[in-house]
């Protein structure tokens, strides 16, 4: 373990507050009709005028500024041309590198009115996030994280999903 000094965390306290500010302004535009190409482009522009450079573009030949996986798509999905519709579901994985550090952060965006179940979909996973974190404490394990995650998400019918598709990065 590489441990930090206050001034370095005070630096990667400026990365991570750059992604959650892109997530805000992304918030702020996103709507239907709009593709995930367009949210690319907006969050590349926000990024580097806050003086600093999407984390994700280049790294191992991805060659967006964002990760955006719609609807079933799990995980680290590559923008396209597709427009978004009423009713779609919509995760935005937003990396920002400053000061020489790394911020990387995602958020689900519902996008208008959406079914009930991907509504209790979005509210169980959000709680599942935030039970995992609570286990993120001094002596525990990664798996009890998982585990505290998996508990919970198990009795509404969900599963956790074990591989996440980085095939991009292999030859």
């Amino acid at each position: 373990m590489i441990y930090k000094t206050d001034e370095e965390i005070e630096l990667m306290e400026i990365s991570a507050k750059l992604t959650s500010g892109t997530l805000a302004a992304i918030a702020s535009i996103i709507k239907p009709g709009m593709s995930t190409l367009d949210i690319d482009r907006y969050a590349n522009e926000f990024i580097r005028d806050h003086g600093a450079l999407p984390s994700f573009h280049n790294f191992g030949g991805f060659p967006f500024h964002i990760c955006a996986s719609v609807n079933d798509a799990i995980v680290h999905g590559f923008p396209n041309h597709q427009p978004l519709k009423e009713g779609d579901i919509v995760s935005i994985d937003v990396g920002a590198y400053k000061n020489g550090f790394h911020g990387d952060q995602a958020y689900t965006f519902i996008i208008g009115d959406v079914a009930e179940e991907l509504i209790q979909l979005v509210k169980i996973t959000k709680e599942s996030l935030a039970k995992g974190i609570a286990q993120a404490i001094h002596g525990n394990r990664i798996g009890d994280i998982g585990y505290a995650i998996e508990s919970h998400i198990v009795p509404y019918g969900y599963g956790l999903v074990r591989e996440t598709g980085w095939s991009w990065l292999r030859p």
